[in-house]
């Protein structure tokens, strides 16, 4: 009989069995073979599988105890997807394994090379942070230098606020983990978080501490009102803001260099702000388009900028999202984690689109959405995007910005 090479194993089926009487390993494996003949055609018939290599040795654990015998069963396979949950399905339909009556159930079905990619991404990434960066051609060695130009992430204060190497005079204040992690990998280390948009008192102390603090904020109208509530709070003496409806976290390095290179002092800010319009967010940016000279002109209610702005729901008709609703559609945002997605429903909480959390913004609908669920944090620019659509409730895992009239969901 041929035994299938540890190296072509591709899954590996683990079920659960209960016995009414006594049974041992050579019955329970006599069954399987036995009781699935015939069940799925001569292709997938279990004996000549394994003759062939295509299922490998199935092991069986048995214990006996109070009048029944329990116990686990593993089937390796070669197959694809589809073969290998044809043959978990039919070992659930094997009823009695010699005299006892016997109920087998499939705990899972394990994807043994999901499990070495992740291994080997992981020590890659190790070995990278030892030797130093080299060149890379593919996506997976380009994460493995990212991962190693940014080991030297640490913590600041009592709030373990990320950060680079803030020892010396010059500071740079960001809204995320993210920017930091950004400006990090392009070589910028006197950078700390804010976590969140509201500063930490933890920084305002900081921030005295310091000859030069720039505040860094992504280019929306979250940003700007950063901006308003830090200066209140802190000793800030430059801002630098993002390009247009661009994120810190999403700049390339040239980007940042030019952002940096472009700030203002905080006093000259103002000014700009309210003598020559530059980068308003606030209500004129809803309703106005902006020209040439950088101020904003009205536009007629039939333009597209009038249509988005109409979307945007008053507080008053907020229809909250109520309990049973979010049960209802629990096991679909529970599938958003660790997948940088945001899921669209209507009011009857049909999904209407999945789409990356980064194209919210261009996204087009005919109905305002009932619900959008996103993974991980609710930016500023979530939020943006999520009121320009719309939207009654907006459910993510946190919550960095919450000026806004949407009913929000803690995951």
């Amino acid at each position: 009989m041929a035994k299938i090479s540890p190296v072509s194993i591709k899954y590996i089926i683990h079920a659960n069995f209960e016995a009414s009487g006594a049974i041992e390993k050579p019955d329970m494996i006599g069954a399987v073979f036995g009781q699935t003949e015939g069940l799925l055609g001569d292709d997938l018939e279990m004996r000549e599988l394994q003759k062939s290599g295509k299922i490998g040795r199935i092991e069986v654990n048995t214990q006996y105890q109070d009048g029944k015998t329990v116990g686990e069963i593993e089937v390796p396979s070669a197959m694809d997807k589809t073969e290998t949950t044809l043959i978990a399905a039919a070992l659930e339909t094997i009823e009695r394994v010699g005299p006892s009556d016997t109920k087998i159930t499939i705990e899972k079905i394990e994807d043994v090379r999901g499990s070495k990619r992740d291994y080997i991404l992981e020590r890659a990434k190790k070995l990278m942070a030892k030797l130093g960066g080299e060149e890379s051609l593919s996506e997976m060695t380009e994460d493995i230098k990212d991962s190693a130009r940014i080991s030297k992430i640490q913590t600041y204060g009592t709030e373990n606020l990320p950060c680079g190497d803030i020892s010396g005079d010059e500071l740079i204040i960001v809204e995320g983990r993210a920017d930091v992690v950004n400006l990090l990998k392009n070589s910028i280390k006197n950078v700390i978080s804010m976590n969140g948009a509201k500063l930490p008192e933890t920084i305002v102390e900081l921030t005295k501490e310091k000859g030069e603090v720039t505040l860094f904020v992504d280019g929306d109208r979250g940003g700007v009102l950063i901006i308003k509530n830090v200066k209140e709070v802190a000793k800030i003496d430059f801002v630098a803001m993002a390009p247009d409806g661009k994120e810190v976290e999403e700049l390339t390095g040239k980007e940042i260099l030019q952002a940096l290179r472009k700030k203002v002092p905080i006093a000259e800010y103002k000014e700009k702000t309210q003598r020559k319009g530059v980068r308003r967010y606030g209500s004129d940016s809803r309703t106005g388009s902006r020209d040439g000279r950088g101020s904003y002109n009205r536009v007629s209610p039939n333009s597209a900028s009038s249509d988005e702005s109409s979307k945007r729901v008053a507080k008053a008709d907020i229809q909250k999202l109520s309990d049973e609703e979010k049960e209802k559609i629990k096991g679909d945002v529970e599938e958003l984690i660790g997948t940088k997605a945001a899921i669209i429903f209507n009011k009857d909480l049909e999904k209407l689109r999945k789409v990356p959390i980064g194209r919210l913004g261009m996204v087009k609908l005919d109905d305002n959405p009932y619900v959008i669920a996103v993974d991980g944090a609710a930016t500023p620019k979530v939020v943006e995007n999520c009121e320009k659509l719309g939207c009654h409730n907006l459910i993510a895992r946190t919550f960095v910005f919450s000026d806004t009239d949407m009913n929000l969901v803690s995951m």
